[in-house]
């Protein structure tokens, strides 16, 4: 069965006091979540979202992948609507999300705002998901080249986010994995700053920690005024086992999550 074996990294940064990365590393389900735009209580979006996405996926092992993230990605707006009822000073809270999940066979990727999802195979790095901005719809579009995009004062501007007001459509692809495979799921902390050839020569470590670390390191050395995050994670074909995991980032304090008891199992996900 396909599992990742991985290791994982969120930092504050040396710029911002708090850290609004959030996510959630295991076996079967690996996730990033970056508060967007340093808006009002990001880091409870962040949070509550990677909560809800990883205890959906621990309730539910050998859930069709892409169903089930589709489920606690909408799962995850109706509790961040219930937090900003709950307290209107969390008006405008929003965040990113990039998941991947396997069920040991299938796996699929769910993808709303810019965080990333990278494939190193064969030491040849693609990027697995799309950004959801203003200057890749602009790229897409013709009217921006890559490089005008990554200089633009506006590459950070998502055009989807999770957040309270409506209810979330991800980008949801099935990802045909393979053992040897190694992903790297990362916020725009890593890579607004990093460029592609500097990942993959990062990735190309035998070690998925020194890879983690050195991903991070070099992402505040070359300047990142945001939060840090990076998740290595190698494609493995193991027997099955229990599900667990690391949360990361401001996902750690559950104080940062609007109402863990409200996650309940599921009829059906």
């Amino acid at each position: 069965m396909l599992q990742f074996r991985f290791a994982a990294r969120s930092e504050t940064g040396r710029v911002r006091t708090d850290n609004e990365d959030a996510g959630f590393a295991g076996p079967y389900l690996l996730c990033v979540a970056d508060g967007v735009g340093g808006a009002e209580a990001g880091e409870i979006a962040s949070a509550t979202t990677a909560y809800v996405v990883s205890a959906r996926a621990l309730a539910h092992p050998g859930h069709e992948p892409a169903r089930l993230l589709g489920a606690a990605t909408r799962e995850a707006h109706a509790q961040l609507a219930a937090g900003v009822a709950a307290d209107p000073r969390r008006a405008g809270m929003a965040t990113t999300l990039t998941a991947v999940l396997t069920d040991g066979i299938h796996t699929a990727l769910a993808q709303v705002g810019d965080s990333r999802a990278y494939l190193l195979r064969d030491g040849e790095l693609s990027q697995l998901s799309h950004d959801q901005t203003l200057v890749q719809e602009l790229v897409d579009g013709g009217r921006l080249t890559p490089a005008e995009a990554a200089a633009s004062p506006y590459r950070n501007v998502v055009l989807r986010a999770v957040d309270a007001e409506h209810v979330p459509d991800p980008d949801l692809l099935l990802l045909d994995l393979r053992p040897g495979d190694r992903l790297l799921l990362c916020s725009d902390g890593i890579s607004d700053v990093l460029s592609p050839a500097a990942l993959r020569l990062t990735l190309g470590l035998d070690s998925r920690t020194m890879a983690v670390d050195r991903l991070v390191l070099a992402a505040l050395d070359g300047g990142s005024r945001d939060n840090v995050t990076a998740i290595v994670a190698d494609v493995v074909d193991a027997p099955a086992i229990a599900a667990n995991g690391i949360p990361l980032g401001a996902g750690v304090d559950l104080r940062n999550v609007v109402d863990p008891a409200a996650v309940r199992p599921l009829r059906s996900a």
